[in-house]
């Protein structure tokens, strides 16, 4: 059910959301039963929610079917405690829209609906695409995912802001890279738009310009600190956030040293989560990068 408002201090998904990594078995399959024994403890260690097949879950090499069972197997141990966002997005508008469809019928409390990749829409070409999907989920609350860097595609404020005439259209995923994103979409949707910082290192500046939260990688490992880090901002205990946001930079560096998931995936098993490599064409990280990971863990005595 679509709220008849959006407050910007009290965001629809909460606001620690974690891309959770999609578990595989040593055989390659989906390992259902620890996705359920991790998203339960990511909602117990700093998480509102949990976004499903997204960048970091591997979408791309999921099939619908394992996307499906998923999010039926993670939505049914977690319930109502916490929400659970699914990607839905495609390159292709219909798949996109029976993609998001599914996930409302199934009882998802939102859909992350990423930029259309590769084809490179022009914004006439995205507002149809996002507004065709708006329409055909009419009841389904949607954040649009903008990752110019992986889609080849920027999704314009202007665009967004004839976008927010559809009511389920509440939230963007930030991940340009730029914390002026943020300004520009406040300036062209204002507040009713709650915009989430698509990157953990970008999480304390796009707050203090407007941001509500975060789509972390991080926070498989270091969710309470983010937690902390919020709530000291929210609070005007500005000298403790920052002491959180420069202590974590090691960390969220190294998350991303090469492509997401490879190094959260890393992370997790010297956490003794045995999440398994990611899926081909992605491989798993390189013995110097293991090394450098474990050493900078150990240094924030988790």
């Amino acid at each position: 059910m679509i709220p008849n408002n959006t407050k910007f201090s009290n965001p629809l998904f909460g606001r620690i959301l974690t891309a959770m990594v999609t578990p595989f078995k040593k055989n390659g399959a989906v390992d259902y039963e620890l996705a359920i024994k991790l998203s339960n403890y990511l909602c117990e260690n700093g998480s509102d929610g949990i976004v499903l097949c997204g960048t970091t879950g591997e979408s791309p090499t999921l099939t619908w079917a394992e996307q499906h069972n998923l999010f039926i197997a993670v939505k049914g141990s977690l319930n109502s405690r916490s929400k659970v966002i699914v990607g839905t997005g495609s390159n292709c508008t219909s798949e996109a829209i029976e993609a998001t469809q599914k996930a409302y019928e199934f009882g998802a409390d939102g859909a992350l609906v990423v930029v259309p990749y590769y084809n490179k829409p022009p914004q006439e070409g995205l507002y149809k695409h996002f507004s065709s999907i708006a329409n055909a989920a009419s009841d389904l609350p949607l954040m649009l995912y903008n990752i110019p860097g992986r889609t080849g595609c920027n999704l314009l404020p202007t665009t967004v802001n004839k976008l927010m005439n559809f009511p389920n259209i509440l939230s963007i995923k930030a991940a340009s890279g730029r914390i002026e994103e943020v300004t520009e979409l406040r300036a062209a949707c204002g507040s009713k738009l709650s915009i989430y910082s698509g990157d953990d290192s970008l999480l304390l500046p796009m707050l203090s310009v407007g941001a509500v939260g975060v789509v972390s990688v991080a926070s498989h490992i270091v969710g309470l600190q983010l937690k902390t880090m919020i709530e000291s901002f929210q609070k005007g205990e500005i000298s403790i956030a920052l002491d959180i946001h420069e202590k974590l930079q090691p960390l969220f560096k190294a998350l991303f040293e090469t492509t997401n998931p490879i190094p959260i995936k890393a992370a997790l098993e010297l956490r003794g989560w045995q999440v398994g490599s990611p899926r081909n064409p992605l491989t798993p990280l390189i013995k110097e990068k293991r090394e450098s990971l474990l050493q900078i863990i150990q240094n924030l005595s988790l």
